[in-house]
């Protein structure tokens, strides 16, 4: 039952890339900085950041200690979080993507410190997203104003 709960948990998180998947053709195409990661990073540290994410929630609806305020914290983040394939690989908009990748940032900070208030173990859990986060922020901003 765990493990279903823990699934339950996690697929959702891969949606917007099953739905609205990597467009190699368009992101090729854009002038990327010299930073910018090889796109098999992407799914590499995405699926740990979901990984992650999945189990930092689960230790905590295990416990029963989900508030409202989390609960709404984890959706809201998740919205952006889903959003930015949408506006990204889909839409193709870049302006759209902007302010959602700062909405994103905004809504993992939001997430992270109502996590924190809860359980210091799926706080920790939830650094690397972070980091990701600002990493992804900045490099898409860079994409952003060199297109």
């Amino acid at each position: 039952m765990a493990i279903l709960t823990f699934l339950s948990i996690l697929v959702p998180w891969f949606l917007s890339s099953i739905v609205f998947p990597f467009n190699p053709e368009f992101y090729n195409n854009l002038n990327l900085p010299n930073f910018t990661p090889p796109n098999i990073i992407f799914a590499i540290v995405w699926s740990i950041v979901y990984i992650l994410i999945a189990l930092s929630i689960y230790l905590i609806l295990k416990q029963n200690k989900g508030n409202k305020s989390y609960l709404f914290s984890i959706l809201t983040n998740y919205i952006f979080n889903q959003s930015f394939s949408l506006f990204f690989f889909y839409f193709q908009n870049l302006t759209l993507t902007l302010y959602t990748i700062f909405l994103l940032l905004a809504s993992t900070i939001y997430f992270i410190k109502e996590t924190k208030k809860i359980s210091n173990t799926s706080f920790y859990l939830l650094i690397f997203y972070l980091l990701w986060v600002i990493f992804a922020t900045i490099l898409f901003t860079t994409i952003y104003f060199t297109n």
